[in-house]
């Protein structure tokens, strides 16, 4: 299967990490972690812990000598969750200024898939430029706006409802694969 870089900001919603690195490991891919500092004290306080788990690798923030600094390494995609808007900034701008920033702009020149989920809200007229500028560059924006139409029964439910259209995005799921059922199953009903 595929290689995929999951990077985790101090944006509150550590749950959306778990789940997306969970699904991804159980379809049977490669997970490599980059986790900011404010990233690690929330996955702590929110109780996400095993995020860590679920991970090939985990690399440090600082370390651009990792294989993912590079586009020469073979990942299909980065998936950014939860996103800060600090961090969504830097990857607009192109800083580059950590692992995690360079990983998605490497992403992004090597027009590999590269997931977004904003965690913030309400949205300034700067967060709204911000995502508009990663899009035109190729990234996907997903914000953690989960569906209600599955019925969701716990917050595991509700959180993959936002975690499948990541998975999707990502190309990571296969063929009649999902981990929430899609609309046709509930528009007859």
């Amino acid at each position: 299967m595929s290689r995929y870089i999951l990077g985790v900001t101090g944006a509150s919603g550590a749950i959306y990490a778990i789940r997306t690195a969970m699904h991804l490991k159980r379809l049977g891919h490669g997970v490599s972690l980059i986790v900011t500092k404010p990233g690690r004290d929330v996955v702590d306080f929110e109780g996400q812990n095993a995020l860590f788990d679920y991970a090939e690798k985990v690399f440090n923030i600082d370390d651009f000598f990792a294989e993912c600094a590079s586009g020469s390494a073979d990942y299909a995609g980065m998936a950014v969750v939860p996103c800060s808007m600090g961090t969504l900034g830097r990857i607009a701008a192109g800083t580059s200024d950590n692992l995690l920033v360079r990983s998605a702009d490497v992403c992004l020149k090597e027009r590999r898939h590269l997931v977004i989920v904003p965690r913030e809200m309400p949205y300034s007229l700067i967060h709204i430029e911000n995502m508009e500028r990663v899009t035109r560059a190729g990234a996907v924006i997903i914000p953690a706006s989960p569906q209600f139409y599955s019925r969701p029964q716990t917050i595991e439910d509700l959180v993959d409802t936002v975690v499948a259209k990541v998975l999707k995005h990502l190309d990571a799921l296969g063929n009649n694969e999902n981990i929430v059922p899609g609309w046709n199953s509930f528009s007859a009903k």
